[in-house]
């Protein structure tokens, strides 16, 4: 039972956190505007440094190589998965040639996706099981990170919001703050160069990536604070999607890695990154571009909840 408690407490933990970002919300304790400055925060400093600072001192030569297969799961893996998406998102949302259903039905298939792998899926694995197996997490949803910036951005922006090109949102999503820190923490492991870092900068990355995930939870507190809560929980599909996102799905890839008898790293990397509740750009992108932002707050809040005790039952099943 101890896997079910440390993964119970640990999320009892980040909900704590949301729970106080959505009555500093609510309380208007925070000014209007809180959660840009916050997400930048953490874009721009937080994520990078504990990026940086977990590659620079565990991506050694010998590390990569034992670990480069991690980087080959997590892209068949997401893969397999946007192709899932399109076919169950139109389950959610039938085609009938409107502009508004499309775009709300390619919210869906972003939420069938991904899963909170950064925010929570960072806390939990830095939580349990620390920095060795967090570099092996990072090289696991590397891949996720480069087709969530990309693919995930162009099917979150409506395609009448500007420059939306496949070959545009590539570019944009591959020179983001995370991934350019995590790319130069390798460079700075695999030359074996860390002893030249100023012990002072190397202090500062590691204080600073402490704070990525409180900061995170308070952040998407914040940001489904600013929905009427009571309108959340009306939408059945809602409550269909995260089950579908939170059991069904890792489940199966679960039972397939364990069929091709996967080692238990990769399993246990692939249930934390897929098992997690629906990430915070099912509301931040479609409230930017004016799309419907209520269906993905109702998203994440709900799948928010319920991971609380999938994401332990989950581990002690198949962990």
């Amino acid at each position: 039972m101890s896997i079910f408690q440390l993964t119970l407490g640990q999320m009892l933990l980040l909900f704590t956190l949301l729970l106080a970002g959505v009555i500093l919300c609510k309380a208007k304790i925070l000014p209007e505007g809180s959660d840009t400055a916050l997400s930048r925060l953490e874009t721009y400093l937080l994520i990078p440094a504990l990026y940086f600072y977990t590659f620079m001192n565990h991506c050694t030569v010998r590390n990569f190589a034992e670990n480069a297969h991690l980087l080959l799961y997590g892209s068949v893996i997401c893969v397999v998965f946007i192709l899932l998406a399109y076919p169950l998102s139109l389950l959610f949302v039938k085609q009938d040639g409107s502009t508004e259903r499309a775009y709300l039905r390619n919210v869906y298939k972003y939420a069938a996706t991904f899963g909170n792998y950064g925010f929570v899926g960072n806390c939990i694995v830095l939580g349990i099981w620390g920095e060795e197996v967090f570099f092996q997490y990072s090289m696991f949803t590397f891949p996720l990170s480069v087709l969530g910036s990309t693919w995930g951005l162009y099917v979150l922006i409506p395609k009448d919001a500007g420059k939306t090109s496949l070959l545009s949102v590539l570019k944009k999503g591959l020179l983001t703050p995370p991934v350019i820190a995590l790319v130069l923490g390798a460079l700075v492991g695999l030359f074996g160069i860390a002893h030249y870092v100023p012990s002072f900068f190397v202090s500062a990355m590691s204080g600073a990536g402490d704070c990525m995930g409180p900061v995170a939870m308070v952040l998407s507190g914040f940001v489904i604070g600013r929905s009427k809560l009571s309108g959340l929980f009306g939408n059945v599909k809602v409550y269909v999607l995260s089950l579908l996102r939170l059991i069904a799905l890792p489940a199966a890839l679960s039972l397939i890695l364990l069929l091709i008898k996967a080692d238990s790293t990769v399993l246990r990397l692939a249930l934390i990154a897929f098992a997690t509740p629906i990430g915070m750009n099912t509301i931040v992108y479609p409230s930017a571009y004016g799309g419907d932002s209520k269906t993905g707050a109702s998203m994440v809040l709900v799948s928010s909840i319920l991971s609380l005790i999938t994401i332990p039952i989950m581990c002690l099943i198949f962990l």
